[in-house]
């Protein structure tokens, strides 16, 4: 492993501005207090910034030389709506806030290369230094962007990076091409006619309606899709009735569907509005459908993968470079940015949870877990990545 010296000295006061961060989570477009540490750390260190866009992003911009070549590199920084188990000293001090994503941690890593960047500037062009907010579900990047993020801070690819539980502390990892998916709600909602319980043939039994509608949609996943597509499609809500006695009049449900290509997105959606409206027709009831496109799936590009892969090897040598991890359904909205920019997006070795610290809960070290607790020792491994992956991204010819 080849960390930067300076950084690795850097590597206690990183400790510290992870931990305030941590005990002072902050929800979607909330992070005033966050964007403040991070406009104030950047300030100090001499980094113009732009702040405001998409709510509370702040963007660092660190300029060396007489090169117009420019790279963006992306962390973020909201926490998630949960209630904290761990009890050590840096814990959530908001109930039923925490970061239990590790976007503490990602923002911190950025702070790191930014501090090194403008201190040393061993490149020739411009490193923009996005801090998003609001990427858990509520689209900060495709807010930033919408908000001008790239007409501003004009660049020619974006890079991303997450932390992994369970991949080994100091391996990092990267699947070309679709690596998380697509990220869709729906809601259905089914009228039928109510009656006594004991009368079912004066009714038009909306919950028998339900249960069919429900069962047939899996026959998309196993019958009507490619088997080798991936998707995923989950029911995960039913609703209806207020007593034993009475058939009601209406259901719904709610749920997800995750794909990794949009082909397969458009058929799923297709499909369950299609079965819906003639089960309920079949049954004599009526349905509204209603499908709502969160995160498209995010697609790294081919030749920026490559250069990525280069970049971890120097960084964390060939035998912690993992080059054929398995996608994920999870989401996240880098793919926006993704879809505009060529770019790439990583995972970074989390480890499996021995780095917590006395105190933490009796949970799994996993993302979104009220136990979890982003890994301190990533931070120099995560800065020296960003500032190798800029340094080189600058000096190489344009890869396109």
């Amino acid at each position: 492993m080849k960390l930067i010296d300076p950084i690795l000295g850097f590597h206690n006061e990183l400790k510290q501005i992870r931990r305030t961060i941590h005990a002072n989570p902050e929800l979607s477009y909330e992070e005033f207090k966050t964007a403040d540490l991070v406009a104030e750390k950047l300030t100090s260190w001499g980094i113009p910034i732009i702040r405001g866009m998409g709510v509370t992003g702040v963007v660092g911009i660190i300029k060396n030389g007489t090169s117009n070549r420019a790279v963006g590199l992306r962390a973020d920084m909201d926490a998630l709506p949960v209630q904290e188990m761990n009890s050590f000293e840096h814990k959530s001090r908001h109930e039923g806030k925490m970061h239990a994503c590790g976007h503490d941690g990602h923002t911190t890593m950025l702070l790191g290369a930014a501090h090194y960047l403008v201190h040393h500037k061993n490149f020739d062009g411009t490193v923009y230094v996005i801090f998003q907010p609001a990427e858990e579900g509520a689209g900060g990047a495709k807010r930033m962007m919408d908000e001008g993020l790239f007409e501003q801070c004009p660049m020619e690819a974006v890079f991303g990076m997450h932390n992994w539980p369970g991949s080994p502390a100091g391996t990092m990892g990267v699947v070309p091409g679709p690596m998380m998916a697509s990220s869709n709600e729906f809601e259905l909602t089914i009228k039928g006619k109510g009656s006594h319980a004991a009368q079912p043939h004066l009714s038009t039994d909306p919950v028998m309606v339900a249960v069919q509608i429900a069962q047939s949609w899996q026959t998309i996943i196993s019958r009507n899709k490619n088997p080798l597509d991936a998707g995923v499609l989950s029911v995960t809500q039913i609703h209806s009735g207020s007593g034993t006695n009475i058939v009601p009049d209406s259901a719904s449900m709610i749920g997800t569907v995750r794909t990794f290509t949009m082909e397969t997105l458009d058929l799923i959606e297709k499909r369950m509005g299609e079965i819906a409206q003639h089960t309920a027709e079949a049954f004599g009831a009526t349905v509204e459908f209603k499908f709502h496109r969160n995160y498209p799936p995010l697609i790294n590009h081919e030749i920026e993968t490559e250069f990525a892969l280069g970049v971890m090897e120097d960084v964390v040598g060939k035998d912690g470079t993992l080059k054929k991890i398995a996608p994920t359904m999870g989401s996240e909205d880098f793919a926006f940015m993704l879809l505009e920019k060529p770019g790439c997006y990583v995972f970074i070795g989390n480890g499996d949870g021995d780095h917590r610290l006395a105190g933490h809960g009796l949970g799994p070290c996993n993302l979104h877990n009220p136990s979890y607790d982003f890994n301190d020792e990533l931070l120099p491994i995560g800065a020296s990545y960003w500032v190798r992956l800029a340094e080189k991204f600058l000096a190489t010819p344009p890869l396109r």
